[in-house]
């Protein structure tokens, strides 16, 4: 799939320019068509005419006696009448159906739409087959050797021309229905801060997919950490390392968890953020230089609910 993506975003790049002459071409054609094959019936129509005269002539000039050469006479005058009723009849009705001269704003649509072939690629009426045409038609061959953990390719156009293209090969167990990249530097991330359960939580919030669309679970999680060897997370590991969340350093401190929030922010306390969303992290170096009594002073604007059966609910 990434080889064939490279390969047609080069052929749209290449054609591009052919689209719009193209488009330009289609607009003068369609015009000088219209006109040469109205000046054909023109002259139709004339000669008709003239031979329709012709014959009126030669049919007034015979003696009357003369029936047969009389009635002959008569049968082509007719035909003649005929031939140009017909010819006028094909005029009118080319004048009928005459298209309109294009406008400004029309041209510059048509121009447009010549132009963008990519829209004209993906387009859910062109059919591979049609994709197939249009590549046999401007590319000789592609030559491909895979290198170290890329894919080569060298394009050679039909007018002699060539182009080297490269795309990194999949990993093992990455296909088309693998989950984006930054999904794993995310799972890794998290990985070393909270369980399976927490990470596919967090994740559904973050409106992350899986490679096939669907949410995360406990399970899908496992299965993922799984195939890319992120170890599972251990009960405590975050404290092993020094490393405590907003609401732990708040329990820690004695402060109330929005206060800490406003340290972080107001920068007198470090802490770390994968991504917006994801838990704050902060280090038992940085809490130990805080100067708590800056901060305990100011934390007290309001009590909070001395029921043991309520829980704050933080979102970062």
């Amino acid at each position: 799939m990434r080889v064939d993506q490279a390969v047609s975003a080069e052929v749209l790049q290449r054609l591009q320019p052919l689209g719009m002459e193209a488009a330009i071409k289609a607009i003068e054609t369609s015009t000088v068509q219209a006109g040469e094959k109205r000046r054909h019936v023109e002259l139709a129509l004339e000669q008709a005419r003239y031979e329709a005269a012709h014959a009126r002539r030669q049919y007034d000039a015979v003696d009357p006696d003369n029936r047969l050469v009389a009635g002959e006479l008569e049968r082509r005058w007719n035909a003649a009448l005929v031939a140009v009723r017909e010819r006028q009849d094909e005029l009118d009705a080319l004048d009928r159906h005459k298209p309109e001269a294009l406008g400004e704003e029309e041209r510059r649509s048509l121009l447009r739409m010549g132009a963008d072939l990519e829209l004209a690629w993906h387009h859910a009426n062109a059919t591979a087959t049609t994709r197939k045409r249009i590549i046999r038609a401007v590319i000789r061959e592609i030559v491909v050797a895979i290198e170290d953990d890329h894919i080569k390719m060298l394009v050679h156009w039909q007018g002699g021309d060539h182009t080297a293209l490269s795309v990194r090969k999949n990993k093992a167990g990455h296909h088309r229905w693998g989950a984006p990249p930054d999904i794993e530097d995310l799972i890794r991330a998290l990985a070393r801060q909270l369980p399976d359960r927490a990470i596919a939580s967090l994740l559904n919030r973050l409106g992350k997919t899986t490679g096939r669309l669907n949410g995360w679970t406990q399970s899908r999680v496992c299965t993922f950490r799984n195939q890319h060897d992120i170890a599972v997370y251990k009960k405590d590991e975050r404290s092993e390392r020094g490393e405590y969340t907003l609401q732990e350093t708040a329990a820690k401190l004695g402060l109330r968890p929005m206060t800490v929030l406003r340290m972080i922010r107001a920068g007198d306390l470090k802490a770390e953020q994968y991504c917006k969303g994801t838990p704050w992290i902060i280090r038992h170096e940085d809490i130990e230089q805080l100067d708590i009594q800056h901060h305990s002073g100011r934390s007290g604007h309001s009590p909070l609910s001395q029921s043991q059966d309520q829980q704050i609910q933080l979102f970062q």
